[in-house]
């Protein structure tokens, strides 16, 4: 049997990638405030006398209070994974736009140039019998926005997918074809690290392939 999995995030896109790779999670979605989790992080960053919060570390600190939220508020009793994501741009950093003005306010700006976007990753093992590790980390992508033009940003925004999605953008579903290259992990810009979380499953003591659903091992 597969090793008891849980992914603390409502992205569509995240779930996708994790069963195209063999991993069926239970989806149970987190409930942090975001904005008091970021004011601890700073604060905690500039009391420590480490300055500004590094943008990697803002959405690692997301992702590690939604991990740990869903893992002490339900008897997992399973390994749960927390993501976050962000893009910065031009030392900015640019989560979801909510709205189809700062949508189109964002493309006008991205278009044509390039931003970094950032995915925090944290594992909480939560099984009874497990490492009880907590670990994370980060992963960081360069993106090259294509020099849209302003019919094509309306356009893209009345579909209304940028409106809810870190960035504004996706490349794996409408957004694909407004994104010129990545350098870094694919993977990692659609919303989960695929080497990464394999990495952090090694240091709970896990190969990747037991997260697989039984037809895969078994095939």
């Amino acid at each position: 049997m597969a090793v008891p999995f849980v992914l603390a995030s409502q992205s569509p896109a995240r779930l996708t990638t994790l069963r195209s790779a063999g991993v069926d999670p239970l989806v149970i979605v987190s409930h942090v405030d975001e904005d008091a989790v970021l004011a601890e992080a700073r604060a905690t960053h500039m009391a420590a006398g480490w300055g500004e919060l590094p943008f990697d570390d803002a959405v690692l600190a997301l992702a590690r209070a939604k991990a740990q939220q869903v893992a002490s508020a339900h008897d997992t009793g399973a390994v749960v994974l927390g993501c976050d994501s962000m893009l910065e741009l031009d030392g900015e950093i640019l989560g979801k736009p909510g709205d189809a003005v700062t949508a189109a306010r964002r493309w006008r700006d991205m278009r044509g140039r390039v931003g970094v976007l950032h995915t925090g990753h944290w594992l909480v093992d939560d099984r009874e019998s497990g490492s009880a590790a907590t670990v994370g980390a980060t992963a960081s992508t360069t993106v090259r926005f294509a020099d849209l033009a302003d019919a094509e940003i309306d356009a893209y925004v009345a579909t209304g997918e940028p409106l809810h999605v870190a960035g504004a953008f996706t490349v794996d579903s409408l957004g694909g074809p407004y994104v010129e290259s990545i350098d870094g992990d694919y993977h990692a810009v659609v919303g989960v690290s695929l080497p990464l979380l394999r990495h952090l499953l090694a240091a709970c003591g896990l190969a990747f392939h037991e997260l697989w659903r039984d037809d895969v091992s078994a095939a």
